[in-house]
């Protein structure tokens, strides 16, 4: 007799449970980022520590971690922080372990993407790394025989009963939940778990599921921790001018896919500039040279007036910039789920009011046919065609007492189904549709906060959905319209190529994620367009270097994929081009203190004809300009650090700029500078720095020790200009 499902057990019993059917080889997959059943498996990971016999391995991606340290400064700086932001946040014991070197040989963790550069000099992480397209995680970690499946899960309790939500992470839950009921159900041994949380938003959509998809659910509320919060990263001007570039790439009534972090923090608040302060925007973008340089790319794709129709969101990422769309009205777009409703939408000949002929375009159209299925009218009955009031009963409409055929070839009937049964409003519609999630605390409370039918709103599904158009292809077509994915590369060379998931060497830097997916999807879609975001240069113990190369030996996305490339110097359309077009079009966008170089090097080559120079006009890309350009903004309160708030203290931030610099400028040519700097810094503490001193611990020192980090810490802050 097999037990019910599912069960519902503590920990320790639940580890008893895994260990008992799988013996000494449990294969676990656990969702990327926040999704992690954390006390479960940290509670298996020291079952298996602590007896030898037992091999466990692990299959994820990005293992969330507090913030760490390597100096006393360091230290100081960030533990009251850690202790302020993430009590109660419990950390991964396996990666605790891993940093220290104490990960034992029984343990094995693959991981499919990582935090950029966590992982760059660890060799055995190097060594165990997958790379694998997102939408292709499931089948990639099953074929490594995955027996086991564990992740946090969000809770509702409904009239009907409990209901549960893969909430942060449906993206690759849903297919590991059904396909290992699948397998159980033909007599394979397969574990799904579920781990309830009560502070997970609890989200809708594809995610939310019920009880019978878990053999395991864990329910304690000693478990119900605070959620692991990503703060929001300082927006330098480099990446301003990324996102004003591609804000003017942006179409009303189009689709935008935006990712976490700086840029895409640097996107949404460049187009609530575009939508909540139009006359300004536009003054920026005359300025930047935009309208000179893109203006036919940005008629024919973009805009820079602000949205009537507001944007969809579709996207494997739900990420705090898409909340701030929402709240500046720019993510207003509805999609609805039904191929009849979205393309007459499309077409402009729905809103969202319902016309009295709506039945007759769909047929016209050839999207409905004229014998009315149940599963048409429950379709559109969804969304508001037809009234909650109307049945549907063996071939009839049944309102109350009256009856009509579901035969709409006949002019009469469908006159009076048209009369008596339709709905005055389309509903159910959603601005989002998003695969997982992770960002500051703030944004978890926004979610939580937010009434049922808002939050609706912003569906949650499988990856296997938002990442790709296979499986329905004709309507995400439909909704996916004028579709912008904005991807970020590490590197692009000048013929097109992307540089995005390891380096040359084979050194894995982050991974793929999905960002092939987006890039086959742009591709895809007819009107779709990849926005490959690149820094130009980056530094190096000092030292500036490009991130435009004339070419380099690994490739993420390649040429024949290229689309559009945007540094903070401009754009550069280069889908359908030819070589020497490319390179000129690359050149455009590259710090001028390296154009010539990389001109030079096409030339050697026999790219581009040996008389070709880069036009005066794009000779002068250089940070100082761009400055230059942002600086009046600034004065009128644009374009801050932190546009959507902060986590840290104007405080904070001030020592850990000076540290930035101390730390750069210590692996640098300056490096040698620094211990004369330290013997000539007063004895006196500057009154100004006072503050600053104190928040650091370094007002009295008692030690030797404490006084060097007095001193390295006033060094840094000679360093950094303060005084």
């Amino acid at each position: 007799m097999k037990p019910r499902k599912p069960l519902f057990l503590d920990i320790e019993q639940c580890v008893d449970h895994i260990v008992g059917m799988f013996g000494k080889d449990i294969r676990m997959g656990m969702p990327l980022g926040l999704g992690k059943a954390v006390p479960l498996v940290n509670a298996l990971y020291q079952r298996v520590k602590q007896n030898p016999e037992l091999r466990l391995t692990l299959y994820t991606a990005l293992s969330l971690e507090k913030p760490n340290w390597s100096s006393d400064l360091e230290r100081r700086l960030l533990e009251p922080i850690v202790d302020r932001e993430w009590t109660g946040v419990p950390d991964l014991d396996y990666m605790r372990d891993l940093r220290s070197g104490g990960l034992p040989p029984n343990v094995t963790v693959h991981e499919l993407f990582c935090r950029a550069g966590a992982y760059r000099k660890d060799a055995r992480m190097q060594q165990d790394y997958m790379s694998v397209n997102y939408t292709h995680t499931h089948r990639d970690v099953a074929a490594m025989g995955e027996n086991c499946f564990c992740h946090m899960i969000a809770k509702q309790e409904t009239d009907t009963g409990t209901r549960y939500s893969c909430s942060c992470n449906a993206d690759t839950s849903l297919e590991a939940l059904h396909e290992f009921t699948r397998l159980s159900a033909q007599g394979h041994k397969r574990l799904t778990i579920g781990m309830v949380n009560t502070q997970l938003p609890f989200m809708y959509g594809d995610a939310e599921v019920s009880a019978d998809l878990y053999d395991v659910i864990i329910d304690d509320p000693q478990h119900h921790h605070p959620l692991f919060g990503a703060p929001r990263p300082a927006i330098n001007p480099s990446d301003y001018m990324i996102g004003l570039n591609i804000s003017t790439l942006i179409k009303d009534g189009g689709t935008l896919q935006i990712g976490i972090g700086a840029l895409g923090d640097a996107i949404a608040y460049a187009l609530d500039l575009r939508q909540n302060h139009n006359a300004t925007y536009q003054a920026l973008v005359a300025d930047s040279g935009l309208p000179v340089r893109n203006g036919d790319l940005i008629d024919a794709i973009g805009g820079t007036a602000p949205f009537q129709q507001g944007l969809y969101g579709s996207t494997e990422m739900l990420v705090d910039g898409f909340l701030q769309l929402y709240r500046s009205g720019v993510m207003k777009r509805k999609v609805y789920h039904n191929i009849a409703i979205q393309r007459l939408i499309n077409e402009g000949a729905l809103q969202e009011t319902i016309p009295a002929d709506i039945l007759q375009q769909m047929i016209d159209r050839e999207v409905l046919h004229p014998y009315l299925t149940r599963k048409d009218f429950e379709g559109l009955q969804r969304f508001g065609v037809f009234r909650d009031t109307i049945a549907y009963d063996n071939g009839y409409l049944v309102d109350g007492d009256r009856r009509y055929s579901a035969n709409l070839a006949d002019g009469a009937n469908l006159a009076a189904v048209s009369a008596h049964c339709l709905g005055d409003r389309l509903k159910n519609g959603v601005l989002l549709t998003g695969a997982f999630f992770i960002g500051p605390k703030d944004f978890y409370e926004t979610l939580r906060r937010m009434p049922e039918a808002e939050r609706r709103q912003f569906e949650m599904t499988g990856v296997n959905v938002a990442n790709h158009l296979y499986g329905d292809e004709v309507l995400r077509s439909l909704e996916r319209k004028d579709g912008r994915f904005c991807n970020t590369g590490m590197k692009a060379t000048l013929l097109g190529a992307i540089v995005s998931d390891a380096l040359e060497d084979g050194t894995v830097i982050s991974g793929v994620g999905g960002q092939y997916n987006f890039v086959s999807m742009a591709h895809a879609l007819p009107d779709g367009r990849l926005l490959m975001m690149i820094k130009s240069t980056r530094s190096e113990r000092g030292k500036t270097l490009s991130n435009i190369v004339y070419k380099y030996g690994h490739v993420t996305i390649p040429r024949h994929l290229r689309d559009i490339v945007v540094t903070e110097y401009g754009i550069a359309d280069i889908r359908g081009k030819s070589d020497q077009q490319i390179i000129k079009a690359m050149l455009n966008i590259t710090d001028s203190r390296f154009q010539e170089e990389l001109l030079a090097e096409a030339k050697k080559y026999q790219k581009i004809p040996e008389d070709y120079q880069i036009p005066e006009a794009y000779r002068h890309n250089t940070p100082q300009r761009l400055a230059g350009l942002l600086k009046k903004y600034q004065q009128q309160g644009l374009f801050p650090a932190f546009p959507f708030g902060t986590i840290f203290s104007d405080t904070e931030l001030t020592i850990a700029h000076a540290l930035k610099v101390l730390k750069a400028k210590s692996s640098g040519p300056e490096a040698a500078e620094i211990p004369a700097i330290m013997k000539a810094l007063p004895e006196e503490t500057p009154a100004d720095l006072q503050p600053f001193i104190e928040r650091m611990g370094l007002s009295h020192p008692t030690t030797a020790e404490e006084e060097q980090s007095r001193q390295l810490l006033l060094t840094a802050f000679r360093l950094a200009g303060y005084f």
